[in-house]
């Protein structure tokens, strides 16, 4: 009788775990830990070496993808084929970009002018890149493709 009740109690969490993979629910539960494991890594950084300044990472990586999903709807027209350029969108990219790289350069300046420990430049940059990457990886899972359609 226990090994019938043991079978069922299998199923039913081998059910749970189908329903789970046919929606979103996983992604949202490993981005989540892994946003919260690059939060971690950069409130380390600070805490462990007694600095603060390394916490100006989180905000730049998070400030980060802002400029691109500001301009990206500044676009042409969508009938066009050719790709003419669009200033708006390519200005978007471009302060993306600097925001991008200021997130990685703030804390090698700052542990090159002996103001953090290297130490916490090495988690700082690791746990800025678990964010930045949680964010691009959160808008290109959750982005719905646009229908031909619409």
């Amino acid at each position: 009788m226990a090994h019938a009740g043991i079978k069922s109690w299998y199923t039913f969490l081998w059910d749970c775990l189908l329903a789970c993979t046919q929606t979103r629910i996983p992604a949202v539960i490993l981005l989540s830990f892994v946003l919260a494991v690059g939060f971690l890594l950069i409130i380390l950084s600070c805490a462990l070496w007694g600095n603060w300044l390394p916490l100006l990472v989180a905000l730049t990586f998070v400030v980060a993808p802002l400029p691109n999903a500001m301009f990206s709807r500044c676009g042409g027209d969508d009938f066009s084929t050719e790709y003419d350029g669009s200033g708006p969108v390519d200005l978007g990219r471009f302060i993306t970009a600097f925001v991008v790289v200021t997130g990685f350069a703030l804390p090698l300046v700052l542990a090159h002018s002996e103001i953090i420990a290297p130490g916490a430049c090495a988690m700082s940059i690791a746990g800025g890149a678990l964010v930045y990457g949680t964010i691009l990886a959160y808008s290109a899972t959750f982005t719905e493709a646009s229908s031909d359609f619409d």
